[in-house]
């Protein structure tokens, strides 16, 4: 059994550490999620609201299946996809060409803690497995709030440590003998052994739901999923 280890988690670390797994960042997600991500991401875009003609941002975009997802739903609205992670960004941009699609999605490098916007601008936002990695929550979380436009609303999905003792066990095992050594096998388990370590620092559903309303947002719901191993937390300014 390969054993988790903690990984340097400074800003430019896991801004590194994105850039690395960007090649394989979209299989390896299939695997972890067992192909069900784009059901769960789509549930996320579903619960921020977004709606035709809406401008919508997707903080922490990666390689930018949300931005797309958003800017299918919004039709001649606007999405703005932003990371800081150079190398998702352009395989998100290459993603869009490659299915050669005209989307109305505008992808900007920024870090999720001091987004380059304005304030009350958004319809709506989503984040996926972004919240997780940030060096300072709630600072991300007063981001959103303050980008989005009175009464909008923000989903963010990102991987949970369930409360069932069996559905944790078996999530352990899951991680340390299916998803770490096959990120081993394309040469990247030091990358990928992070996944245990953020998730025990992770703020629980009640906890995240405590900290959004610390900085602002007056109604907050958090939807466990996947049996607890994955959640949405639903905010709205």
């Amino acid at each position: 059994m390969t054993t988790p280890t903690m990984i340097d988690s400074t800003p430019e670390s896991v801004r590194a550490l994105f850039d690395r797994i960007a090649p394989i960042y979209d299989p390896l997600n299939n695997w972890l999620s067992l192909g069900q991500h784009r059901i769960w991401k789509q549930m996320a875009v579903k619960w921020s609201g977004a709606k035709s003609g809406d401008t919508c941002i997707d903080v922490c975009c990666g390689s930018g299946d949300l931005a797309q997802m958003l800017a299918e739903r919004v039709g001649n609205g606007q999405v703005v996809g932003v990371d800081f992670a150079t190398e998702q960004l352009a395989i998100a941009r290459q993603r869009v060409q490659n299915r050669h699609l005209t989307l109305p999605i505008t992808w900007i490098e920024g870090d999720a803690l001091n987004l380059p916007l304005p304030d009350n601008h958004f319809d709506a936002a989503t984040m996926g497995y972004g919240l997780r990695n940030v060096g300072d929550i709630p600072r991300a979380l007063r981001e959103l709030q303050r980008v989005l436009k009175p009464g909008a609303t923000a989903a963010i999905l990102d991987l949970h440590r369930p409360t069932n003792p069996l559905v944790r066990n078996f999530q352990q095992w899951y991680l340390n003998t299916i998803v770490v050594p096959l990120a081993s096998h394309y040469g990247y388990s030091n990358e990928y052994a992070y996944l245990a370590p953020s998730l025990d620092r992770f703020p629980t559903g009640q906890e995240q739901r405590n900290l959004a309303l610390e900085v602002g947002f007056s109604t907050v719901t958090h939807y466990p999923i996947a049996g607890g191993t994955m959640g949405v937390l639903v905010i709205t300014k």
